[in-house]
């Protein structure tokens, strides 16, 4: 059985965040001083006394008009209906007010456990007395914290883990395939998340910069799961100017850091960018399996000959990245969207292929016949044997005589005869050339 789910609510600015980056031990939710900056679902997953849970942080629920505000609602309820436990998380600075109230009424309707937090109880000592007007939510015992400085977590978690039903797997799943989801402002990827889901799962809106936090949404599809992470368009730099939008581009790079494949998603109406090419080279520098996806494609006027069209260009404009594949989608219509997971399980497993030394030797041999290795002044490159080190990326040592004889362009058609014989289709790969003696 799956992990059980905790959510964590509450109006804006009570220290939701904070108190999510403490019980995960790391900052993964933005915590600001500005109300409303997180605004989806954040996941994470927490451990407390042997018992590992999946951690949910929301936007703050307080009524501020506006678009915006009813899609932040909208999480906070599906964050609810997901959850096995719920820690409402209020204010002791600021007292019980009218959304507390509503919130705690709403929390009523949702029949889950409820584990009341008063946070901002910074002081070490006795409780204070402010602390029993939250009787008055009729949520039970209120639990003094200090999201800041740790106290009181301990005792809130031990309750939290008391709700959780007897006969739950408590250890962690399988490992599951993680995949990045990319690009610049306002190329879909949250809308291409929302298809991959079948709901609502993240904000979209026509506005750019929406998504903010790296997202992470499990998804079981085909009998296997996978962890699909949402994150802020990466913009240039010197468009990044707010601190909470370079907070959300650290937050991207993290989230491709920690990814096993990255699917680089592309506007077809825009085309290609320098920061495109930007992006899917972070990717192609932390050695991730790669997947273009093409969004908008239903918006794009064709003939018979605009995916060739297409093809041709972005092989041209992304041809350090030669071995990615392409896919033509639409997150709107759903076009194609569903042979994503083709892709993603396909370009996973060649970063992980592992190919014998005796099989990569025999393909030397046959490729050094057909090619010769370069000579300089008399000296001949002279390559002794190549052995497969580790896997994602999968890298190559090669043994050779100089190093400075095995040239860019000769390791190049070495790569290249290594993926026409054993294919890494979707991973790059690195070759490291080592300099030996032959009587050694």
């Amino acid at each position: 059985m799956s992990m059980p789910v905790v959510a964590i609510i509450g109006r804006p600015n009570v220290g939701k965040s904070t108190l999510f980056n403490k019980i995960v031990g790391k900052r993964v939710s933005i915590v600001d001083d500005a109300p409303g900056v997180t605004r989806d679902r954040i996941y994470a997953e927490g451990e407390w006394a042997g018992a590992k849970f999946n951690l949910i942080d929301t936007g703050g629920l307080e009524d501020c008009g506006g678009f915006i505000f009813e899609q932040v609602k909208s999480q906070a309820e599906f964050a609810m209906a997901d959850a096995d436990v719920i820690i409402f998380v209020v204010d002791i600075k600021s007292g019980v007010n009218s959304s507390d109230l509503e919130i705690s009424n709403m929390l009523k309707k949702n029949k889950k456990p409820v584990v009341l937090c008063v946070n901002k109880c910074d002081s070490v000592g006795d409780v204070p007395a402010e602390l029993y007007e939250f009787y008055n939510l009729a949520q039970g015992d209120p639990f003094p914290v200090s999201s800041v400085h740790g106290h009181g977590v301990g005792d809130l978690l031990d309750e939290v883990i008391s709700h959780f039903k007897k006969g739950l797997d408590l250890d962690s799943l399988e490992d599951r395939v993680k995949v990045a989801i990319v690009g610049r402002p306002n190329a879909g990827k949250s809308s291409l998340i929302n298809a991959l889901v079948g709901q609502d799962r993240v904000i979209v809106s026509d506005v750019a910069g929406t998504t903010r936090d790296a997202i992470d949404t499990f998804i079981k599809h085909g009998g296997k799961e996978y962890v699909f992470i949402d994150t802020a368009g990466m913009r240039r730099k010197a468009r990044v100017t707010q601190n909470i939008e370079r907070y959300s581009v650290i937050r991207a790079h993290m989230a491709v850091d920690r990814a096993d494949v990255c699917l680089i998603v592309i506007d077809a109406l825009e085309g290609f960018a320098q920061q495109d090419s930007k992006i899917a080279g972070y990717a192609l520098e932390k050695g991730k399996a790669s997947i273009i996806a093409v969004n908008k494609w239903d918006l794009v006027e064709k003939n018979s000959a605009t995916m060739n069209e297409f093809n041709k260009k972005l092989k041209n404009d992304f041809s350090f990245m030669s071995y990615a594949p392409f896919i033509y989608i639409s997150a709107k219509t759903g076009q194609r969207v569903g042979q994503i997971y083709g892709l993603i399980d396909e370009v996973y497993l060649q970063s992980q292929k592992r190919i014998s030394t005796g099989a990569l030797n025999e393909m030397l041999a046959y490729s050094t016949s057909r090619v010769q290795p370069p000579s300089d002044r008399g000296h001949r490159l002279k390559i002794y044997y190549i052995t497969q080190a580790s896997v994602a990326p999968p890298t190559f040592i090669v043994f050779v005589n100089k190093k400075e004889l095995f040239h860019f362009s000769y390791q190049r058609y070495l790569e290249n005869q290594i993926r026409e014989s054993f294919g890494f289709i979707g991973t790059p790969m690195k070759i490291v050339v080592r300099e030996r003696r032959k009587e050694d």
